[in-house]
């Protein structure tokens, strides 16, 4: 690629596509570190409000500054290209981790619950709605901490919405009643995105699904929140109060800050909160639901009066029931079917090859062209075998929308202790294993070890990595010690002579001779060093223990 933004950030590879902007991972060649940089596509430069959505992004990110928020560091445009450039992370989004997992363990999911309430409620501080919190915004460092991007709808309290004929911004999982309402969003819309996500930590799907978004959005204004507990009883009583008074269809039954709901996960797993009553909330407002030209439409209904006469309800109750049992008749001889409506349910392909899951999508009446293929880590999973498929399995979908087929390419490397092994060792064992990695080298001189021998290592023993990552581990390496034997060892006494060339790493041996053979000059005094072997003056390398300097005295 070798491709220079502003002359300073040079693109390395495409890490990513949205529907304005592309990501790239780059070189900061001033800083010299790696970066992100998220460019807007060419053609949607002249676009004003795609500009202004991308403008929007990096001023709402580069106000705030918190551990859970991704840093922007520059934004700018270069040859007409607008960009932003970001802090690196490595990782993967919270999306790809539930694919490959899962339903989390509670205390997992309300860790992570805990860092993005706190960045979002430093956003709300500082007068910022998100709008599109969804685990696909959210990026996991292998360390556990989460990082939220992505602000291109974010707005201002008070600021005008970047919406055109009404449509509605944000991801339709996720979706606040009240947005598809139309009403002006607030905090409430954010603190409900984060209840649905805490609900998808703790089960592994979404609650609501559809075959089309305008289908998903109607059950997030009508259908009553599924109950967490009914997945997994072992839940507290009070997480799933958590995640239904976050989720409540009206703003007013949801908490009234993300404070009030950083408070009750701070405290949902106390004992004494373990069997608290069920939060009950009160009916929603009956509400009208139509879709016109492909637009959801919704309408507060007038509040029926008590005093309606029964011969009205018994006629409508009366016609419903002789309906149902025409559409029940039809449906049983096989006149009507509900594939046209509700769209083709995805068939059972997890496990199989990839081969064999695009062949059952296409007998199922899928195209071919309209399936995508991802490679991800699995630990359950055979490599080149189908991982997950999204939207999930037996979901009802047209045979025109898009299947991405998530194959695992295996599970994760497993760090080993690699101390006592060469550096060719090292690169051994990782080739045998397909492992890509970087190996960083310091050099320790030591005389009782040999040379070449792994002394430490950067990576803890039983760490994970992803084998086809950008993965990085420093080694410290023994080297002989090397020094030029000192003139002034000739005259000094011999266990300070064997002192000072042990403290340079070499190993001594020492030998009486008779004085008769010396020379008058080296006849110094009993118990002082007068010859050495090498000489004085010359370069000595210790070469594990299969060498040594000779001290010789009378």
């Amino acid at each position: 690629m070798d491709k220079l933004i502003a002359n300073r950030y040079l693109l390395v590879s495409n890490i990513g596509q949205g529907g304005m902007a592309d990501v790239y991972k780059a070189i900061d060649t001033i800083l010299n570190r790696e970066v992100a940089v998220k460019i807007l596509r060419g053609e949607l430069s002249h676009d004003p409000m795609t500009l202004l959505r991308f403008q929007r992004e990096a001023s709402a990110a580069s106000k705030l500054s918190h551990p859970n928020v991704v840093d922007v560091y520059d934004v700018g445009e270069s040859e007409g290209r607008h960009y932003i450039v970001m802090e690196y992370v490595r990782g993967r989004t919270l999306k790809q981790l539930i694919a490959q997992r899962g339903a989390l363990n509670l205390d997992e999911a309300i860790d992570i619950m805990m860092q993005l309430a706190s960045a979002i409620s430093l956003a709300h501080e500082k007068h910022i709605i998100h709008r599109d919190i969804k685990p696909q915004n959210v990026l996991m460092k292998d360390d556990g901490t989460v990082k939220i991007t992505d602000f291109g709808i974010a707005v201002a309290h008070d600021s005008i919405q970047l919406t055109q004929n009404h449509t509605v911004m944000g991801s339709a999982h996720y979706l606040a009643p009240e947005t598809t309402r139309g009403e002006a969003p607030s905090v409430a819309v954010d603190i409900y995105a984060l209840g649905i996500v805490f609900y998808e930590l703790l089960s592994g799907k979404v609650p609501f699904h559809g075959s089309t978004p305008t289908e998903i959005a109607v059950k997030h204004l009508r259908e009553p929140m599924p109950y967490i507990r009914d997945f997994n009883p072992t839940i507290p009583q009070s997480v799933e109060n958590i995640i239904l008074k976050a989720t409540a269809k009206r703003i007013d039954q949801r908490y009234g800050s993300v404070d009030e709901m950083i408070d009750d996960l701070a405290h949902c797993r106390m004992p004494q909160n373990a069997h608290v009553a069920r939060l009950e909330l009160d009916n929603d407002p009956i509400l009208s639901v139509k879709v016109e030209n492909g637009k959801l439409q919704v309408e507060q209904e007038k509040t029926k009066k008590r005093h309606r006469r029964y011969w009205i309800i018994a006629a409508v109750s009366s016609l419903i029931t002789a309906v149902v049992i025409t559409v029940v008749l039809l449906f049983a001889t096989g006149v009507f079917t509900l594939d046209p409506l509700l769209g083709t349910p995805i068939p059972s392909i997890v496990g199989l090859s990839q081969q064999e899951a695009i062949d059952q999508l296409t007998e199922a009446g899928f195209d071919e062209d309209n399936i995508r293929v991802e490679q991800v880590l699995s630990e359950e999973v055979e490599a080149g075998d189908v991982a997950a498929v999204e939207p999930g399995e037996q979901t009802r979908v047209s045979l025109e929308d898009e299947i991405v087929l998530q194959i695992s390419r295996g599970g994760y490397y497993v760090v080993e202790n690699y101390v006592g092994m060469t550096l060719s060792q090292l690169q051994q064992t990782f080739a045998e294993n397909g492992v890509n990695i970087r190996i960083r080298q310091n050099e320790v001189a030591r005389s009782d070890v040999t040379k070449g021998t792994i002394l430490s290592q950067s990576l803890s023993v039983g760490e994970k990595i992803d084998p086809q990552g950008d993965n990085e581990i420093e080694i410290t390496v023994a080297t002989s010690p090397t020094f030029t034997i000192p003139s002034s060892i000739i005259g000094m006494e011999l266990q300070q002579a064997k002192d000072l060339l042990n403290s340079y790493g070499a190993a001594v041996v020492t030998s009486r001779i008779s004085e008769d053979i010396l020379n008058e000059e080296e006849k110094l005094g009993a118990g002082l060093v007068v010859r050495t072997d090498p000489s004085p003056q010359e370069s000595y390398t210790q070469e594990g223990t299969d060498s040594y300097i000779v001290l010789y005295y009378y």
